[in-house]
Formats: structure tokens, C-alpha cells, sequence
């Protein structure tokens, strides 16, 4: 029997959320907050930016990063946006999403307009990951593969649930609210490497702010949305048509404990992120330089090549999808980072003779028995003609080798120090750090705006 949206909505509205999962939660809330703030800055978040300011909106919630104030749903569409922007906000293999981007947007919003604690929003947070990531197991791996961006599709349901649990709706409501985000979901990937895919996660946050809204005023949806005969496991190519064993699990088992979150230490698709973790520890192990290159082959598992699209990229945005270009910027820069992506980079003389020497194919064995986008075979093959294999299982950042506090922090403040003063930063880092010492979300976000004299 088709009983998903009430199933999802009792969770949302009434799961306990244990301390060790809040915690989780927090420090993805750190990170995603460093990478809004740097993310404001680029032409995707300016571009929404501006729209917001000429659509105007009560001015109750903040766009970070910026002196500007606006209504919930277009901070939600804002934020999220610039979270994505540089594709540097965490992942998740379970829901094949950047879950916290459009999580964290949509908490935000919501718990500004309530004056609602951290701790609420970290609830919020947790409860929308989980649906997420129920969702996905239903979904993926066909959803994807049919070109379903799932930062947008399954992340509008999570940031629904997330808005629902911060501004206190109750289990109808926030069933309504759910129902309402199921035709709210969409998003496709054949819009990567353009400023469309960081869209995706601020349009994700904005139809769960709108969606929790709504329902919150007495609009009505379907109880079928989801799992009925024409709801969105069957309408977006699901693997199921039921959300099966992992729907009776929620409450009991966590996915944030237990695949955790990805935290990205390369601001580029993460279907790169093993192969470059390969071929900078070669780099550093065998010490060549890229000028002895003659050719570097990458295997991988049958869905990085639909992500990874562009062979020879035409801007930056392009280049995070491109496993010629990161690979050859490891290579050549013996690092990669947010300036790796600058315009200018792309003309690179060294970078421009390496990528055709760069190329990318699957094999069948990767992906078997770990998740999509996680495995890879390096081989670098030099001009003196030895050769250098390297196999990758993740990569740094990924749940089995987390990031340190210190990676956190560092990648933290470099990111907000693009947008705020050092001070503001560090300020901003400190509050973030102790979240229960934060009873209205107003005061973070406060942190994270820019005054007169900044902006």
C-alpha cells in the first residue's frame, strides 16, 4: 500500500535526533557556510543575487556574504546557489547528492523566520538527510543514470522535510509539505558545467522553504506522491516503486552515522576526487614533474563518464566535469584549488599540452561492490618509460578517512576570507563551532553578512 508521504512526514515532524547525528550535522553546517560565503562571490551567486534584489521580498533572511536581506524562499534560492557555485559543498553516495547545500539553505531560512535555535536546525538538517537518502536507495542508481540531478530532485524533499522540522509543522502539514515538494523536484544533469547545475541546489532550497510554506497555509497534495501509481518513484525512473526495507528502517538506523558525508577537499566534481588523491600521492612518491608525463590513463566505473563530460573544457565551470583538465592541474600545480578554475588557467600552455595525454575509461570491475563515483585505477606513464599505478578506494574527505578539524577550519577561512574580513571569519568559525550556544540563528547569520563598509 502506497504510504510513503505519511511514513516520510511522521519521521520529520517527530524522530528524536541522536546527539552523535546532530554533530555530524553541525559540521557540515561549518562547512557548507564557508563554501556559501565563497560561492557568493562567483557569477552564479551574483546572478541570483541580483535577481532577488530586483524581486524584492519582505527583507527577513539573510543572502551570505552579502549586505542584502530578502524574503525566506529567495535567501533559500540564494544561498543554496551560491553553496553549489564552486562545487565545493560535501556529497553523499547514498542519495548521489550534494546533500547539504540545499539542507543547509533551507534551514537557514526557515530558522530565521522562526528564531529558531541551531540545535532545531541541526534537527532539520538530520531529517532531511535521512529522507534523502531512503529516497535514494529507492531511486538510484537509474534515476541518475537517466540524467536526474539528484542535488535537486531527491534535495527538494530533503530541504521540504528540513523547512517542515524548523518551523514546527505538524505531521499533516508537513505530509502536505512533502506531497507538495514531490511535484516541486527537478533537475537535469545535462546541465552540468554551466552555472544552471549550483541552480539546482538554490532552486532544491527554495521549493522546500515554498513547499513548507505552502502546506503551513492549507494547500493540499496527493498522499500518493511519492509512491503511488503515478507519484515520483515511477515518474523519475526509480529502481523501485516503493521505498521497501530502508522506509521501516528510518528512526532505528542512521545514514549519516553509517555511510556518513563526503567533505570535498577539491572544489571539482567528485568523480575526480580518487583519481586526483592518486595522482598527487604518485606525484609526491615518485617525485616527477609534469613536463615527464607522456600519457596518464584513468579507469573508472560506468557512471563517472556521465558526469565527467567535458574532455576539452571551455571554462571553468566546464573544467570541474573534465577529467583531462584536473588531472593535468594536479600534475602540474602538485595541488588543486578554487583558483585551479580560474578563467585564465584554462589557456595554461602546460596544461593545454597534457590534457590530450589524459585519458578516461571504464571498467567493469570498478563500482561492483562500492558506491558510483568512488573507485579508480591510476596509471601514469612517463617519457623514460616507467609507469606508475595507483588504485583509489574514496578519497581524502570521505567518511573512511574524514577530515580533521584543522583541514575544516583551514578550508573554512579560506573560503569566508574571500567574502569577510579575518576577523568576521574567525568570529563566524567560533559561533559555528559551538552551536548549542546559539539560541536564535540570527546572531550566526549576522556574523555572516557583509556591512557598509565591507561589502
Amino acid at each position: 500500500m502506497a504510504d510513503a508521504v505519511r511514513s516520510l512526514a511522521a519521521f520529520a515532524a517527530g524522530a528524536h535526533v541522536p546527539p552523535p547525528a546532530a554533530d555530524v550535522a553541525a559540521r557540515a553546517f561549518l562547512d557548507t557556510i564557508g563554501v556559501t560565503l565563497a560561492g557568493a562571490g562567483e557569477p552564479a551567486g551574483r546572478a541570483v543575487q541580483a535577481v532577488a534584489r530586483a524581486e524584492g521580498g519582505e527583507p527577513r533572511c539573510t543572502m551570505l556574504g552579502t549586505p542584502c536581506r530578502t524574503s525566506a524562499a529567495l535567501a533559500a534560492l540564494a544561498n543554496g546557489t551560491a553553496a553549489h557555485a564552486l562545487d565545493y559543498d560535501d556529497m553523499c553516495f547514498v542519495s548521489l547528492a550534494h546533500p547539504s547545500a540545499p539542507l543547509v539553505a533551507a534551514a537557514l531560512a526557515a530558522g530565521e523566520l522562526a528564531g529558531a535555535s541551531a540545535r532545531r536546525l541541526l534537527e532539520g538538517y538530520v531529517t532531511g538527510f535521512e529522507i534523502e537518502a531512503v529516497l535514494g536507495r529507492a531511486l538510484n542508481p537509474r534515476h541518475y543514470q537517466r540524467g536526474w540531478h539528484c542535488t535537486s530532485t531527491l534535495g527538494t524533499i530533503g530541504a521540504a522535510a528540513c523547512a517542515a522540522r524548523v518551523l514546527g509543522l505538524d505531521e499533516e502539514q508537513t505530509a502536505r509539505c512533502l506531497a507538495i515538494a514531490a511535484s516541486e523536484a527537478s533537475g537535469l544533469k545535462e546541465n552540468f558545467g554551466t552555472m544552471t547545475k549550483p541552480l539546482h541546489a538554490g532552486l532544491a532550497a527554495r521549493n522546500g522553504i515554498l513547499a513548507a510554506r505552502l502546506a503551513q497555509a492549507g494547500l493540499t497534495a496527493s498522499e500518493l506522491a511519492i509512491d503511488g501509481p503515478q507519484g515520483l518513484l515511477v515518474a523519475m525512473a526509480g529502481e523501485r516503486t516503493d521505498l521497501g526495507e530502508a522506509q521501516e528502517q528510518l528512526g532505528r538506523r542512521w545514514e549519516i552515522l553509517e555511510t556518513g558525508i563526503t567533505v570535498k577537499l577539491y572544489p571539482s566534481c567528485a568523480g575526480t576526487h580518487p583519481a586526483l588523491d592518486a595522482l598527487l600521492d604518485l606525484r609526491r612518491q615518485h617525485r616527477f614533474d609534469a613536463d615527464e608525463v607522456a600519457g596518464v590513463e584513468v579507469a573508472v566505473d560506468a557512471i563517472t563518464p556521465t558526469v565527467l563530460i567535458y574532455d576539452r573544457p571551455e571554462s571553468g565551470l566546464q573544467g570541474k566535469f573534465s577529467m583531462p583538465f584536473c588531472a593535468a592541474a594536479a600534475l602540474v600545480d602538485g595541488r588543486v584549488g578554487i583558483d585551479t578554475f580560474a578563467p585564465a588557467r584554462l589557456r595554461d600552455p602546460r596544461l593545454q599540452r597534457l590534457m590530450p595525454a589524459v585519458t578516461m575509461h571504464v571498467d567493469p570491475a570498478l563500482g561492483r561492490d562500492a558506491p558510483p563515483l568512488t573507485q579508480a585505477i591510476v596509471t601514469v606513464r612517463l617519457r623514460d618509460g616507467r609507469a606508475h599505478v595507483q588504485i583509489a578506494n574514496g578519497a581524502r574527505g570521505y567518511p573512511a578517512r574524514p577530515a580533521s578539524r584543522e583541514e575544516l577550519d583551514g578550508k573554512f577561512l579560506a573560503c569566508a576570507e574571500r567574502v569577510l574580513t579575518p576577523e568576521a571569519a574567525r568570529a563566524a568559525l567560533g559561533r559555528l563551532h559551538t552551536p548549542d550556544a546559539v539560541d536564535d540563528i540570527r546572531t550566526l547569520t549576522a556574523l555572516t553578512a557583509l556591512t557598509a563598509t565591507t561589502a
